[in-house]
């Protein structure tokens, strides 16, 4: 097994995680921030899906899923949704409200599988790619692509705890 292998069965991880919250999806489970957090269920996926994309997108030079695939018209989040949820105030955080949870679902996934694609394409030469010097040590693809795998199993995990919680404000 080679580092491609590993990251390709990390990259399987959060998808089956997403899948599993799939029952448990509707705008008013959504959008409850329960103990008054700011986040939402509603507002970790987004972010899931926008951290992925975003990063993803960057790293490959293609378009945004989220313009490309009509993502940002579905939700209507206007100027904010195009962030990435990254210094969000509590504000701008209780604005991402959306109540279509398959649609969003349907957002990690997509980019989810724009991952998988990417891996399809790079060798275990490519891992170790400087796609990044502002950091010391620069950040490698291999590094970035970990990155983005880890942050959305924490938001997703984030999300299904959310989800087991009594319904907040």
């Amino acid at each position: 097994m080679d580092a491609l292998d590993i990251l390709r069965d990390l990259a399987s991880r959060p998808r089956a995680a997403a899948d599993a919250l799939r029952e448990h999806l509707n705008p008013v489970s959504l959008n409850a921030r329960p103990g008054g957090h700011d986040n939402s269920v509603a507002w970790l996926l987004w972010h899931t899906g926008r951290e992925i994309d975003v990063q993803l997108a960057d790293l490959t030079r293609d378009e945004q899923l989220w313009t490309s695939h009509g993502y940002a018209d579905r939700f209507a989040l206007g100027p904010l949704g195009d962030t990435v949820g990254y210094g969000h105030t509590p504000d701008e955080a209780r604005r991402i409200v959306i109540e279509d949870g398959r649609g969003l679902l349907e957002y990690v996934d997509a980019a989810l599988a724009a991952i998988d694609a990417h891996l399809a394409m790079v060798t275990v030469e490519d891992l170790e790619d400087v796609i990044d010097e502002q950091w010391d040590p620069p950040i490698t693809r291999g590094a970035r692509l970990v990155s983005i795998l880890d942050d959305a199993i924490q938001h997703l995990a984030q999300a299904a705890y959310a989800l087991g919680m009594p319904l907040g404000d």
